[in-house]
């Protein structure tokens, strides 16, 4: 009677599956127009809300560095002028992320994807970690572009460097945080992408933090709940401050990877 030897395949380690999806990701990302479009458009972004039809600042900024972040942390926006500066990067975010795995969805990827790598947690990892470095860059073509629309429109550059330098990192630090949420957005609504899109727009706008402290009242806490503490990343920041971005920005990568993954175990994928 033959020797029947049982042979058995080593799964990929967590670290090699991550790998080879990032690959994956990144190669699209860096190979379809997408990321480019949208550096773009951050890098844009400041010279349309600080320079008026002839060039001039319109009045909303009193300093180049308010272009990219507010003189104080804004619990509450009282002004929708406060909040023209780096955070309208999360809104530009989370529609980018909303159209990369909207694209998954519609060109069959997910399907061929999940049929042979059963990890759905790999999946949104990998899409966290793709729209917070696509959000990292945009923070940097954005703060080139301040600059530049700063220095055209003649505004004075005195600034605190390091309160500056916290806020633009904590600012970077929390696209981690805002990825994440996006990319559970569109784990639940994959299907209508619309919606997708709609919702990443309003909540990346800052407009349910309002709402909600208008109903029960501000608190810091709600802010850092509803808003991922980006409004400690300002021209008075601190290195605590950065670490508070920090925190925050890792609660949030937990909790909505982990509500994603139990998301995409429990209903139908495509």
């Amino acid at each position: 009677m033959e020797n029947i030897r049982q042979v058995t395949f080593a799964q990929p380690s967590f670290f090699k599956r991550i790998k080879g999806m990032l690959g994956v990701d990144f190669y699209r990302l860096f190979h379809t127009p997408l990321l480019y479009i949208f550096l773009v458009i951050a890098a844009l972004i400041p010279a349309l809300v600080s320079m008026g039809g002839e060039g001039e600042a319109t009045g909303m900024f009193t300093n180049v560095w308010q272009i990219i972040a507010a003189n104080n942390p804004l619990y509450v926006i009282s002004d929708m002028g406060e909040y023209a500066n780096m955070n309208m990067v999360f809104i530009f975010g989370g529609i980018m992320v909303s159209i990369f795995i909207g694209h998954d969805y519609k060109s069959g990827y997910v399907k061929q994807l999940f049929t042979t790598h059963a990890k759905k947690q790999d999946y949104m990892i990998s899409k966290t970690l793709l729209g917070a470095f696509s959000m990292a860059c945009m923070c940097v073509t954005y703060l080139i572009g301040g600059v530049l629309s700063g220095a055209f429109t003649g505004l004075p550059f005195a600034v605190n460097a390091g309160s500056l330098l916290c806020a633009i990192v904590g600012k970077m630090i929390m696209s981690l945080g805002w990825a994440s949420l996006y990319t559970f957005i569109n784990i639940i609504f994959r299907s209508k992408f619309g919606i997708s899109i709609a919702l990443c727009f309003v909540l990346g706008t800052g407009i349910p933090v309002v709402g909600a402290a208008a109903l029960i009242g501000n608190t810091p806490a709600l802010n850092i709940f509803l808003y991922g503490s980006s409004v400690y990343a300002c021209l008075s920041a601190n290195f605590v401050s950065v670490i508070v971005c920090l925190a925050c920005s890792g609660v949030w990568a937990v909790i909505y990877n982990v509500l994603g993954t139990l998301t995409l175990n429990k209903r139908d994928v495509y």
